[in-house]
């Protein structure tokens, strides 16, 4: 089993609001690091492709890997129904903590609790795919929750602008990489660390040429300030 990083930094951070932070070490020799503070901020301090995001929401919501639970907190004050879903046993404790009706444990692969009319997949949320091999079965389980005429909003981020840019306009992106946005992510909290894990950012056009293949309408709903973006699916009849 995973360690709870992410669920118990966010307990941390509820219980004392001690500023601490979430240490990432990615396969693109990247260290970063994300204050815990932000997993809880409210709608005001959320950036613009978020906000557009909620704003989209309509109807029953499932709010894949919730976290906090903030944005399932502002959905359920507009009134949706939402539900708050996540891995971590930490989180979820911490999102009934801070009032929300419904919310469950479970990894959105084996999550088979209904369907909705809006799946929510924010912070990259698209990222839980791992590669880009595992695209097929991610749209045959959104097939599987969603409700006739229903959505599925993320945001993404094409990552091609960290690698060297050549002279032609081009980029050099090693050969033994099968898709570029395949990054491998180890987090820590203190002296908790993650096992790796693997996290997919996904160029726009690769999506919609995906989304096209499995009978999906590939909507761009916002663009980010830096190669990030907003995207809607939604099942062709």
């Amino acid at each position: 089993m995973q360690p709870d990083v992410f669920g118990k930094a966010i307990a941390d951070f509820y219980h004392t609001q001690l500023e601490e932070t979430i240490q990432t070490f990615s396969s693109l020799d990247e260290e970063d690091v994300l204050p815990v503070a932000y997993l809880f901020r409210d709608h005001r301090a959320m950036p613009a492709l978020e906000k557009a995001a909620l704003s989209a929401c309509k109807g029953s919501v499932l709010d894949i890997g919730c976290g906090a639970g903030s944005h399932s907190l502002y959905l359920a004050s507009k009134g949706h129904k939402v539900t708050a879903l996540d891995s971590s046993p930490g989180a979820i404790d911490i999102c009934r903590q801070r009032g929300l009706q419904k919310v469950i444990q479970s990894d959105f692969w084996d999550y088979h609790g209904g369907t909705f009319d809006t799946l929510l997949l924010l912070m990259n949320g698209i990222g839980l795919v791992g590669k880009l091999s595992k695209l097929d079965v991610f749209f045959k389980k959104i097939k599987e929750l969603l409700n006739p005429g229903g959505q599925v909003l993320f945001d993404s981020s094409d990552i091609i602008y960290m690698f060297e840019k050549t002279e032609d306009g081009g980029y050099l992106v090693p050969s033994d990489i099968p898709y570029y946005g395949e990054v491998r992510f180890v987090a820590q909290y203190k002296d908790l660390k993650s096992d790796p894990f693997d996290w997919l950012y996904l160029d726009f056009n690769t999506l919609s040429k995906a989304a096209q293949f499995h009978g999906f309408q590939c909507d761009l709903v916002r663009k980010g300030s830096h190669y990030d973006y907003l995207a809607k699916l939604t099942e062709k009849a």
